[in-house]
């Protein structure tokens, strides 16, 4: 780490020598094309004031009209994935994460995305589904990436950072434009033929007068989703003490597979030994519909109330199916999201209001359905007592143990719904309407949140601020209220009495900022002093300190130290779900009073039960000798109620230019404390109150309660990182590349309870490209490699496999009649790939895109 360090100012010092030495040639260098550009170029999430995006304080990543031109991504979205220091993971083609610095998922809670500033997440997801609120390619004007913690301004569980996607002012960018996107997928793929995939996007802006205009954006969007069908043994060491492993083993797991997990186990005593025996299950294929549509729209009035200020309201909705993954896989279907905004901003003031709202429709639960189409057809006992019986048969015969276990789960199995059948696809449609995952799968859940927020920046109304003391000040403070519909298997009221009362869950701060310019404004010292406060939780303060040295307008070098608060989200505060009998339970202390004090580790329960089951069938103890001598395996709970995730970040930075202004540099450099990782731990609580009873009833999974609780962990987490990126333009042609260094170190008390990092230590990218080859004709080339890293999730753990894609894409221009057509690839050589273990595979997508209107 040190070296690391040690490095990188070395790297600064000697880009400030190179910059003394252009200090000759600095007015001729304002002067170029491409400096003025990239001079000109304002930045608004780092700080929440326009100000260049070489002097931000902070580290951020801006990228607009060029960048989307050149890209051979198929969606601007897509190519955000390019963006140094930015990870993609795709749980679903419809369904991508974005996130920063490491302590990735399905779901990243801890990065937050914003559209004309206003956060679009699913309020019980606790973060957004990709862009399903977000604009078109058609109508984004730029995006912004603030990489790492953006607390103290933002407030809203911005320890990982943010994206802001600014779109097209209508007042600026009116007129007509229509984009047909048509790709090819799942080319060679082997649990799929060749499908089509469809996305038509119209964008119609209109000036009705100087002071009033309008917007309307629609898409609507057809494909088939990547599939997941990872074969990988999770419990292939159940049976390991009979010898029967591999296909043999009649416990058997693999990732892609549900309704054979822990829940769906059972330990059985056959002719003198204990076997771990699982109901059979079904892969996902079988149990989800792959279709993939999403149709949104948006539609927005704005007036201009005088030139520099303006009121607007903007109304965004999707309606989506695809897949969608927190510890198990969902699939959601009729799903619908809304979102009312109301803005008013003008050089010294912004208020905002704005109400996100979903209804998950007919959605389920994958692992929830599969289990419970196999106890549909026949309940766990009436199947466990057929393949005791069949196995016994079958040994009497003289067949080998192997044989008679697959004897006994081929009559256990009879009459079990085949996929594909009138009769398994008349029980998935009823199990969707089930809202009992013991039982059925849906997931039916009503949730919605109100944001509203204010800024004002002083200077507009004291002038005196910036023109006598140097200074800029601006304040700002924000109410956010969380309204959930208990369903009564998801979410439950926890106050007694009141199950089916709304919960509401709230959190107000407010922050100040002051900036002080120094030595003619070549040095800028920041300040921000953030306060929330949570329904649950003490007040919390978060600050920032910054500081940037610009010996040139174009050689600048950041210093930053940032404290950020994580509040748990509806999920980990307010979850009560019934799930293959364990019940998932939120951290406060009204959800999971009585709980904790009474649990014992499931890893102790596990240890303790192999342990017995070995001594059982290896050793000849009986079974209480064996829970006599291995009871001091288990371990009681550690874990209490849940308390807010905190970070502390120190990070250092430099963006220059070089050449006259053809050559960008961007570096940066973090490191970061995090304590109380909000996490998950499985407990169960035995049904008894008497200390020797106490081992007996953990190795009776009948005689225990089993929970997955939210709480913190109590490991010490320290990660760091730094990323380079480099853009040199010659010629009309542009060549950029980065790439982002991440690792994660650990101190006392580690429990791995913490997120996974899962993130890869180095990720690179590259891109060339040029507008105008020859006449008409554009193209652009990119690569991207990341290094395997470590995933760990609760649906599987294991080492995600180093990949690399290649993708490119060819445009010609029609000028006279305002057209462009492109053709595409991504990842073109079609190596399929996973982004993180347990999600898809990923191919190649072939695609044409004609639009009209650029």
């Amino acid at each position: 780490m040190y070296r690391t360090f040690t490095s990188f100012f070395l790297c600064m010092l000697s880009l400030s020598a190179q910059a003394r030495q252009l200090s000759n040639m600095s007015s001729d260098t304002t002067r170029k094309d491409t400096t003025v550009r990239i001079l000109s170029e304002v930045t608004v999430s780092a700080s929440r004031l326009r100000e260049s995006i070489l002097s931000s304080p902070v580290s951020v990543q801006k990228v607009g009209a060029v960048y989307f031109k050149a890209t051979p991504a198929p969606s601007f979205f897509d190519a955000l994935e390019n963006v140094q220091g930015v990870q993609l993971i795709t749980p679903s083609m419809g369904f991508k994460v974005l996130n920063a610095r490491g302590f990735a998922n399905t779901t990243n809670v801890r990065f937050a995305q914003l559209v004309d500033g206003m956060d679009v997440q699913s309020p019980h997801i606790g973060g957004p589904i990709a862009n399903a609120l977000g604009p078109s390619d058609l109508d984004v004007d730029n995006v912004e990436i603030v990489p790492g913690v953006a607390s103290a301004l933002y407030g809203m569980n911005t320890v990982n950072g943010l994206a802001n996607i600014t779109t097209k002012d209508p007042f600026t960018s009116a007129g007509v434009s229509v984009q047909q996107k048509t790709a090819v997928t799942h080319i060679s793929d082997p649990d799929s033929k060749a499908k089509l995939f469809s996305e038509t996007s119209l964008r119609w802006a209109h000036v009705i007068s100087p002071r009033w205009a309008f917007k309307l954006n629609g898409t609507y969007t057809r494909g088939y989703d990547w599939i997941a069908n990872d074969h990988m043994e999770l419990n292939g060491n159940a049976n390991a003490s009979t010898g029967l492993t591999g296909a043999n083993n009649p416990a058997k797991d693999p990732v892609s597979s549900y309704g054979n997990e822990s829940s769906d186990r059972k330990t059985i005593s056959l002719l003198g030994k204990n076997y771990v025996v699982a109901r059979t299950g079904y892969d996902e294929k079988e149990v989800v519909d792959y279709g993939l549509q999403n149709i949104k729209g948006d539609a927005g009035i704005y007036y201009k109330i005088r030139p520099d200020a303006t009121l607007s309201y903007t109304f965004h909705m999707a309606l989506l199916n695809n897949v969608y993954q927190r510890a198990n896989r969902f699939r959601l279907q009729d799903y619908f999201i809304q979102q009312h905004g109301i803005q008013y901003e003008s050089r010294g003031l912004q208020l905002r209001a704005y109400l996100n709202n979903e209804n998950t429709g007919n959605s389920y639960n994958l692992r929830s359905m599969a289990e419970n189409i196999d106890r549909n057809y026949k309940p766990d006992n009436a199947w466990y007592a057929d393949y005791t019986t069949a196995f016994n048969k079958a040994s009497q015969d003289g067949m080998m143990v192997a044989q008679a276990h697959q004897q006994a789960r081929t009559a256990a199995d009879a009459g079990r719904y085949m996929p594909g059948t009138p009769a398994f696809n008349s029980v998935l449609e009823k199990l969707q309407q089930v809202n009992n995952w013991d039982t059925g799968a849906a997931l039916k859940v009503k949730a919605s949140f109100i944001q509203a927020e204010g800024q004002v920046h002083l200077n507009e109304w004291i002038p005196e601020l910036r023109e006598k003391a140097g200074l800029e000040l601006l304040a700002g403070a924000d109410h956010r209220t969380y309204i959930i519909v208990p369903d009564g298997n998801y979410f439950i009221n926890p106050v007694h009495g009141k199950d089916y009362t709304n919960i509401h869950y709230s959190k107000t701060g407010g922050f100040l900022s002051v900036t002080k310019s120094l030595l003619k404004e070549r040095l800028k010292l920041g300040a921000i002093l953030r306060a929330d406060k949570n329904d649950y939780f003490d007040l919390a303060w978060s600050p920032r300190f910054t500081a940037v040295f610009s010996p040139l307008r174009t050689q600048n070098f950041r210093v930053s130290f940032q404290s950020g608060y994580r509040y748990p989200s509806i999920f980990e505060a307010y979850s009560n779900v019934n799930s293959g009998g364990v019940k998932r339970v939120g951290g406060l202390p009204a959800m999971s009073q009585g709980i904790f004090e009474n649990a014992w580790l499931q890893s102790s329960i596990t240890a303790f039960q192999a342990a017995v089951l070995n001594d059982i069938n290896t050793n000849g103890l009986s079974q209480q000798a064996a829970i006599e001598k291995n009871q001091g395996l288990l371990k009681k709970n550690p874990y209490t109620y849940i308390k807010p995730e905190h970070v502390r970040s120190v990070e250092g930075g430099y963006k220059g230019l070089f050449l006259k202004g053809r050559l960008f540099v961007d570096a940066d450099l973090y490191f970061n404390n995090y304590r109380s990782f909000i996490a998950q731990a499985n407990m169960n609580v035995p049904k008894t109150q008497y200390a020797d009873s106490i081992p007996f009833a953990l190795y009776n999974k009948s005689q225990q309660n089993q929970y997955r609780m939210w709480t913190n962990s109590q490991t010490k987490v320290y990660n760091y990182g730094a990323s380079l990126g480099v853009t040199y333009n010659t010629g009309g042609y542009r060549l950029h590349a980065n790439t982002s260094y991440a690792k994660l170190r650990k101190s006392a008390n580690e429990d791995g309870l913490e997120d996974g990092f899962n993130t890869p230590e180095w990720t690179v990218n590259a891109m060339i490209s040029k507008e105008e080859i020859i006449k008409h004709i554009g193209a652009g080339v990119s690569w991207k490699w990341q290094s395997s890293f470590l995933w760990q999730s609760f649906l599987v753990n294991g080492q995600t496999p180093s990949y690399n894609t290649l993708d490119a894409q060819v445009s010609y221009t029609f000028d006279k009649i305002n057209s462009k057509i492109k053709l595409g690839a991504s990842n073109l050589l079609n190596h399929y790939y996973y982004s993180f273990l347990g999600g898809p595979s990923i191919g190649g997508m072939y695609y044409a895109t004609v639009q009209y209107g650029l």
